[in-house]
C-alpha cells in the first residue's frame, strides 16, 4: 500500500466531480496491454468516451452495463490517437494489483454525483 498523500483542503475536494455511469460498450486498444475504451452513459449529461488502463485485469464482456464511479470533470486527454472524458474512479493505488471498480448497492441514475 502506498503512504497517505498530503491533505487537501475541503474547496480543492469538493472540485472533483465524481460521478455514476453505466458502461455501455468496452473493448481492448489493439496497441496498448493496459488501455480499454469505454462507453460511459451519464444519463441526461450524456454519453462519455473513457479511456481507463484496467485491460490486463478485465475482460470488455464482463464490464458492459456496470454501473460504476467516474471523474466527470476531469480536463480531456489524448492516449493512443483517442481523447479521453474522464476517469474511472477505482479503488487501488498500487500500481501492480487489479484496480477495484466501486460499485453502488442500489442502481441509481446514471450521472447521479458523490457528495
Amino acid at each position: 500500500m502506498k503512504e497517505a498523500k498530503s491533505q487537501v483542503k475541503y474547496e480543492d475536494f469538493a472540485k472533483v466531480d465524481v460521478r455514476i455511469g453505466t458502461i455501455l460498450t468496452a473493448e481492448r486498444l489493439k496497441k496498448s496491454e493496459k488501455l480499454m475504451k469505454l462507453e460511459v452513459d451519464f444519463g441526461s449529461l450524456g454519453k462519455r468516451q473513457i479511456l481507463a488502463g484496467i485491460a490486463v485485469w478485465y475482460q470488455p464482456e464482463e464490464l458492459i452495463g456496470v454501473q460504476t464511479t467516474f471523474v466527470f470533470n476531469l480536463e480531456p486527454r489524448m492516449m493512443m490517437g483517442l481523447e479521453s472524458q474522464g476517469m474511472l474512479f477505482a479503488v487501488g493505488l498500487d500500481d501492480d494489483s487489479k484496480p477495484v471498480l466501486l460499485l453502488p448497492r442500489e442502481k441509481i441514475e446514471n450521472g447521479d454525483g458523490a457528495r
